[in-house]
């Protein structure tokens, strides 16, 4: 499955592609998390699934964002199952862990 593209995968429903929706806003900068996204995430949650959901998904986002800083890549434990760093503009040169 194409991460990019998930709003029209067949390989998740609804509700997936609501919570991919809610972990991209969340992990946006600026957090933005629209008030009818958040409405309708409480549809399927209850308070405390939605404290859960959001450590997790925030939980991750630190450790990327910590690895990507240092240039810590994958030991291949998950080979092919990943979520790709969004595009950044004028990007730099990432630095080499043992540097």
């Amino acid at each position: 499955m194409a991460l990019a593209d998930f709003e029209s995968s067949p390989a998740l429903s609804e509700l997936e592609k609501l919570v991919v929706r809610y972990a991209v806003a969340i992990t946006a900068t600026p957090v933005e998390v629209p008030d009818d996204l958040f409405t309708e995430l409480e549809r399927h949650f209850n308070e405390r699934q939605l404290v859960e959901l959001t450590s997790a998904i925030a939980w991750e986002n630190y450790r990327a964002r910590f690895d990507h800083a240092f240039g810590i890549e994958a030991e291949g434990f998950s080979k092919g199952a990943f979520c790709p760093l969004p595009a950044r503009a004028g990007s730099k040169t990432v630095r080499n862990a043992q540097d």
